[in-house]
């Protein structure tokens, strides 16, 4: 199947870059009056549901068998053999207020196990892609985690609530003890994002809560098979539909766990 995987992989990824070039293009052009919001700070624009169209088209027509499970509900959420998890523009505000980190995530899903991922981060014209056993290349290169066993050495990402409040509290106190004990901490507004560059080796780790399948899909896959550990806030495997992650390099994964599962029980 390996080369089943690599050549869909090929394929989605130009799909995925015709898609970008229409996000790019409406960079900028998109009136307030144009602009939805789907529920609290969660806005949603025309670019945001046709680009999810043309992906949509295009893994259709590349893989006429397979459902879907889309952000934006252009198309029918469906269970499936094969299942595309899209999200057509992660970091919609970024985009909305002209701030360069967005990109289009799409993963694939053969009988329930991720398979295939793709994230292209779209203002740096970055793919980050990878296939169940051949690898995770960031534009043809191979990357891997990096190779750090201390925190205290660590850049770590996270994404700040914005709708889900109830677990500030917790998530504060983690906040705080990851600004005393680590190298840094970034919030680019991409979960996406973040998890590409765990996967590359850029962040050393990445955690956040209230994520949809659809932000955390591919970018789940390409740091596994880079590598890392993806979990949920236990430490269990309910990454994908549980909506919160734990992504990082093994060592760095088991010093944020204890961290976050003493305020997370």
């Amino acid at each position: 199947m390996s080369s089943t995987y690599a050549r869909l992989c090929r394929e989605a990824q130009r799909i995925v870059l015709h898609t970008a070039e229409f996000i790019q293009g409406e960079l900028g052009k998109v009136d307030q009056d144009r602009i939805e919001t789907k529920s609290l700070n969660s806005l949603v624009s025309y670019v945001d549901k046709e680009a999810e169209n043309l992906l949509v088209e295009g893994l259709t027509e590349l893989l006429p068998e397979s459902v879907f499970f889309t952000e934006e509900d252009t198309t029918e959420n469906a269970e499936g053999e094969w299942q595309w998890i899209i999200d057509p523009l992660d970091g919609t505000t970024n985009f909305l207020h002209q701030i360069p980190v967005f990109c289009i995530s799409v993963a694939l899903r053969y009988q329930e196990e991720l398979v295939l991922g793709i994230i292209y981060e779209i203002n740096r014209k970055e793919f980050f892609y990878g296939w169940k056993g051949g690898g995770v290349f960031l534009n043809q290169s191979p990357v891997r985690v990096r190779q750090n066993n201390e925190l205290a050495n660590a850049l770590l990402a996270t994404g700040f609530p914005y709708y889900d409040y109830e677990r500030t509290d917790p998530y504060l106190a983690c906040l705080k003890y990851f600004i005393q004990n680590t190298r840094g901490i970034r919030r680019l507004g991409a979960a996406a994002v973040d998890l590409a560059y765990v996967a590359c080796g850029r962040f050393d780790g990445f955690y956040e809560y209230s994520l949809q399948p659809w932000d955390v899909a591919a970018g789940a896959f390409l740091v596994q098979e880079a590598g890392g550990v993806i979990t949920d806030f236990s430490g269990g495997d309910n990454y994908l539909f549980g909506n919160e992650v734990i992504a990082a390099g093994p060592s760095i994964h088991s010093a944020m766990h204890k961290v976050i599962g003493k305020h997370f029980p």
